[in-house]
């Protein structure tokens, strides 16, 4: 049961129709922005927040945005978040093949030494402590511009708060998120736990 009950889709105007950018990334409205309703600046700020992190501006595609939030997510323990990170990633192309094995991407011909990179930073940006170092900053400027790495942190930090917004309100998962996770983690271990 989450601590905070998500309110109905269409309880803030205003929210629902931001609310609509989640219907192509997930198709529904998450229950954790249907919990943020209660606050409706929280929101739609989270919702702004969302779609300017998560627009292409540079190479990064939706996908590769998607699995970086889905190894953040994983990093940090967020069940919730990974079984929406997985979904979408599939939904922006994401092949079974590499949504199955994101975990070995080091050892994989599946992903590119620029993908390689960003993943070896959303992992180490998102521990705590905090281990970026030379050698990992070096390897992502190697493979990626300014605003491309600030699109990369910008995934990482959104994820942060929505590990900690999700795994600490204990949100429910949609059934399509549930059967997501099923499907390409569940072969990893993974459960909904307390997100049921």
């Amino acid at each position: 049961m989450p601590l905070v009950t998500p309110l109905p889709a269409d309880h803030d105007a205003e929210v629902a129709e931001l609310a609509k950018f989640f219907n192509e990334t997930l198709g529904f409205c998450p229950n954790s922005v249907l919990t943020m309703q209660r606050r409706p600046a929280i929101a739609r700020a989270f919702i702004e927040l969302n779609k300017a992190v998560m627009a292409n501006e540079g190479r990064v595609t939706a996908e590769q945005k998607r699995l970086v939030g889905y190894l953040t997510s994983a990093n940090t323990g967020c069940r919730y978040c990974q079984a929406h990170t997985v979904l979408a990633a599939h939904r922006y192309g994401g092949s079974d093949a590499r949504l199955e094995s994101i975990w070995s991407f080091r050892d994989s011909a599946l992903y590119s030494d620029a993908e390689k990179a960003a993943f070896e930073f959303a992992l180490a940006a998102s521990a705590v402590p905090n281990a970026v170092d030379d050698a990992i900053s070096a390897r992502m400027r190697e493979h990626w511009d300014e605003g491309e790495i600030v699109e990369i942190l910008g995934v990482v930090s959104l994820f942060g708060y929505l590990n900690r917004w999700n795994d600490s309100m204990g949100t429910t998962l949609e059934d399509g998120a549930q059967q997501a996770g099923e499907r390409w983690l569940g072969a990893g271990g993974w459960s909904a736990g307390k997100h049921r």
